[in-house]
């Protein structure tokens, strides 16, 4: 007589579904810090981009602020 029982199949052992949870973890894992660095390198390069207006910007408003506090300085009012 041939026992009815057989061994269960390797993908119901439990160190079969730790590998396979731990394995999926790590891959969702690493798909969520690529987005996140693919999303901070976006943001870096639009405030590079918007740094280098606001600098030209300022520029031109220190230039035209110095330019009139000197020509106001160099005026003698008499009251």
């Amino acid at each position: 007589a041939l026992s009815a029982q057989t061994e269960a199949p390797f993908y119901e052992e439990w160190w079969f579904l730790l590998v396979m949870a731990l394995s999926s973890l790590i891959l969702i894992l690493l798909v969520v810090f690529a987005l996140v660095l693919h999303g901070q390198s976006k943001k870096y390069k639009n405030c590079s981009a918007g740094k280098t207006i606001s600098n030209v910007e300022e520029s031109v408003t220190l230039d035209n602020g110095g330019f009139t506090a000197l020509e106001l300085n160099s005026r003698h009012l008499n009251i």
